[in-house]
């Protein structure tokens, strides 16, 4: 495997690429800056992401830039240096065909790369170098790139704490088509039917819409320019849904009850084929619902009387309630605690609903 030296070019400083800086730093890899925005490139190099890039050689190219212009970006940087160069975009392919058009005798020295993690936050500012760790990270490994490049890419996605995952780069932008750009989508029509809705209604709104939408809320800029350059991944999923939507149209129109039953069902299975914690396989849950004062402390005595309990929270839920000061918060659990855990909870005075 390829040792990652240094030095470190990050051509982009905002989330992602002040990010890669300040893991790369962290791991004690020299890296450079560069950015069109002054004054993300101060403040990334003031937060010790790297210093301001000024020619000087480098081993590793990261190219960090939105999605439009990523192949021109990695074609101006295979060009510009003899460096390895990889990418942190959503999409594989079409950075690819663009490299290939652009810089093809200089395309076996460029592997793309995709770390599955990301921020509601933007900009510099937001940028952590914990924030790929325990992460996938996708490489995606196409047929003319030299292997030391691609060990290269992976050691990056070592230095960062992330998990490195190989995959053509067509089987990745299926896979993202899937698992990312497809559901943001799904999510985006019923969010925009929120808009629409008479006077009352939203307040009957619960932690249902909330985790159906939750993801709609990402920036229509950036989106309009991943889901065009992954149109052909994310169409063969389209045809998918129009084919069960048509299906389940025809099922509520016509009390179809056991037509709705069998899509009713997929939709339990496919929660069931997402991998469960550490990437394992999914475990038997139960949830535990308690009522929590909207007061400063009161969420850290809830998880405290919960390891009070040995009893290890799977995953957290906080719904608000509208009329009063008071979250219901849901605790998930492994379902042979659950009951431990209300017995435990209710000794220790806090109000439960099932």
């Amino acid at each position: 495997m390829a040792d990652l030296t240094g030095p470190v070019l990050v051509v982009g400083a905002g989330l992602l690429g002040t990010s890669i800086g300040l893991a790369c730093s962290r791991a004690g890899i020299e890296v450079f800056l560069t950015d069109p925005s002054a004054e993300n490139l101060r403040t990334a190099t003031g937060l010790g992401a790297g210093h301001v890039y000024a020619d000087q050689p480098v081993q590793l190219v990261v190219v960090a830039v939105p999605p439009d212009h990523l192949g021109r970006s990695v074609a101006d940087a295979l060009a510009a240096t003899d460096a390895v160069v990889t990418d942190v975009g959503s999409i594989k392919s079409q950075p690819l065909r663009e490299v290939l058009d652009l810089a093809p005798d200089s395309a076996d020295r460029y592997v793309g790369g995709h770390p599955m993690a990301g921020s509601e936050r933007s900009g510099p500012l937001a940028g952590s170098a914990s924030l790929f760790e325990g992460r996938p990270w996708a490489i995606a490994v196409h047929d003319r790139a030299r292997p030391e490049a691609v060990a290269l890419v992976r050691a990056l996605a070592l230095a960062c704490g992330a998990v490195p995952l190989e995959l053509s780069p067509e089987q990745h932008d299926q896979a993202v088509a899937r698992t990312s750009h497809l559901p943001h989508l799904m999510a985006m029509l019923v969010a925009g039917r929120l808009t629409e809705a008479p006077e009352g209604h939203l307040a009957l709104s619960g932690p249902g819409v909330r985790d159906v939408t939750r993801v709609a809320g990402g920036d229509p800029a950036l989106w309009q320019q991943i889901i065009p350059a992954n149109s052909e991944a994310v169409l063969a999923l389209l045809d998918e849904v129009r084919e069960r939507f048509e299906r389940l149209r025809a099922a509520v129109a016509g009390d179809d009850r056991e037509e709705l039953g069998v899509l009713l069902s997929e939709g339990v299975a496919g929660t069931l084929a997402i991998p469960g914690k550490h990437g394992g396989p999914v475990r038997p849950t139960s949830s535990v619902f308690v009522a929590v004062p909207d007061h400063p402390g009161e969420l850290a005595r809830l998880f405290a009387d919960a390891g009070k309990a040995e009893v290890n929270v799977e995953d957290v839920h906080i719904d608000h309630d509208p009329g009063r000061e008071v979250g219901l918060v849901e605790l998930v659990v492994d379902i042979e605690r659950s009951d431990h855990l209300v017995r435990s909870l209710t000794e220790r005075g806090w109000t439960l609903h099932q």
